[in-house]
């Protein structure tokens, strides 16, 4: 949630995200902090490179996080999570990440320790997520489905 608040802040976003206003609020941010705008030896220039990259990640993270994205990838979602075994999770702070076993991996923002535990405990992993995880947090997808040769 940390990281959510961050980049909104950093693109001063205080409502729901909107991918146009994303995109145009992006593009003033990258002209702002370009290091080409900066010569050679200036403290500005290293400054500019890290807000740079920031700004970067976080267009990239929040876009993942939208509504319209979200949306456009509603189908792929409920297949995963509907006909999908968890093969492996991950719980750092309030952030759980998720790889189900078509290789995709969905990172669920908020499930706090004491859920989490309850899911390490369930004897039905999928059945206490479907329940309790997947549709009642924020997710993002983390990492697309291993492409097979």
């Amino acid at each position: 949630m940390k990281r959510i608040n961050e980049y909104k802040k950093l693109f001063e976003i205080e409502k729901e995200i909107s991918l146009t206003e994303l995109k145009s609020t992006y593009r003033k941010l990258v002209k702002q902090w370009h290091p080409d705008k900066y010569q050679d030896g200036d403290p500005m220039k290293d400054e500019a490179e890290l807000m740079g990259q920031k700004v970067v990640d976080g267009y990239h993270f929040l876009v993942s996080i939208a509504p319209e994205t979200k949306e456009a990838n509603q189908e792929e979602y409920n297949e995963t999570i509907q006909n999908c075994g968890i093969a492996d999770f991950n719980h750092k702070g309030l952030l759980l990440t998720i790889t189900f076993t078509d290789g995709s991996r969905y990172e669920y923002f908020g499930v706090n320790d004491g859920l989490f535990r309850k899911l390490i405990n369930s004897d039905k992993q999928v059945r206490f997520a479907k329940r309790f995880i997947y549709n009642s947090f924020l997710y993002r997808k983390a990492q697309k489905a291993a492409v097979e040769a």
